[in-house]
């Protein structure tokens, strides 16, 4: 058992595990060297004793919070039903999906039922737009952002993350051996890899449209999630 050195923004917890979650074929194929691999593992697999929450569902929930402008915890948040916001929530956002559900605005689209490139709502829907280590997993990132941004109102927030090697540039894995996250066994479609996203991740963001853009790191290089506002 280790004692994380910062509190977990989802329950309050000090108290944080490990264990590796990377194999050696995906560090290969994405080419990462050991300290990557290590900060990578940390994102995954540091999980809060109490919730469960790894530090990219951390990340994200200070993302929330912040939208939210909240200084609770997002569990207390969530518990106090003081929002009214409408919510849209793209794929399982990790442990957050249990307590995301629980807000009244809240509406999930399973992903990959759901397409990224034509989402099922009508313009300006939603204040907020959540999704988790998903973008990664569509063909054509910036056209998906700008779906989140349609289906967003004026002045609502898109709060992701993604998975981030902060030492290069994003590359795409168009003529490469194909990539899959989850478990190796599987090689579900879903899974399959099409962007690695790097030190330039953010431009991504702002090529789909978004006038401002909040960045949130739980320590850094572990852990990031963005805050991109219509």
């Amino acid at each position: 058992m280790a004692i994380g050195q910062f509190c977990c923004s989802v329950c309050g917890s000090r108290e944080f595990k490990f264990s590796e979650v990377l194999w050696d074929g995906l560090t290969d194929e994405w080419q990462i060297c050991e300290e990557e691999r290590r900060y990578i593992d940390r994102q995954q697999g540091e999980q809060c004793i109490r919730c469960g929450s790894n530090l990219r569902s951390i990340a994200l929930a200070d993302g929330l919070r912040n939208v939210f402008s909240t200084d609770k915890t997002l569990s207390d948040f969530v518990a106090s039903a003081s929002s009214k916001a409408s919510i849209l929530e793209i794929n399982e956002a990790g442990t957050l999906h249990s307590l995301l559900m629980k807000l009244p605005g809240h509406v999930f689209a399973e992903y990959p039922r759901v397409d990224m490139h034509a989402l099922p709502f009508d313009a300006e829907s939603f204040d907020v737009v959540v999704h988790s280590d998903t973008l990664e997993h569509v063909k054509n990132p910036v056209h998906a952002l700008q779906e989140c941004g349609r289906v967003l109102k004026t002045g609502g927030a898109l709060c992701f993350t993604i998975p981030i090697i902060v030492g290069r540039m994003s590359r795409s894995r168009d003529g490469l051996k194909p990539s899959y996250h989850g478990d190796p066994a599987l090689n579900a479609s879903d899974y399959l890899v099409h962007t690695e996203f790097g030190a330039d991740a953010w431009t991504y963001i702002m090529r789909a449209g978004f006038s401002q853009l909040r960045i949130f790191a739980v320590e850094y290089p572990a852990a990031i999630s963005f805050v991109a506002i219509r």
